[in-house]
């Protein structure tokens, strides 16, 4: 029997899993937390501002909720800002 036959195909059935597109894909699904996070503090923020203008919340919440809205917007500016600056430098690349 060829041993470096079956060394071959043992690496390849531990590989397979990691090209497994239907697989657990962890940056996928990291990224999908923090859109659904991003989502959910605007949310919050939202409701924050809808209960103040009807005087059912405190100003302290919503200071907090308004903060923690402008962070999480200035973040995801700053990730789209590096994103657009990452492709184009992929533009300005020679070929």
């Amino acid at each position: 029997m060829d041993i470096k036959g079956l060394s071959a195909i043992q690496r390849y059935a531990a590989s397979k899993p990691a090209t497994d597109p239907s697989g657990d894909n962890s940056a996928a699904t990291a990224a999908k937390a923090v859109v659904a996070d991003f989502a959910a503090t605007l949310e919050r923020g939202e409701e924050a501002a809808k209960a103040s203008m009807i005087g059912d919340a405190d100003p302290h919440s919503l200071v907090t909720a308004l903060a923690q809205t402008e962070l999480v917007v200035e973040a995801a500016v700053t990730v789209r800002n590096k994103v657009v600056e990452a492709y184009q430098e992929i533009l300005r690349m020679p070929v």
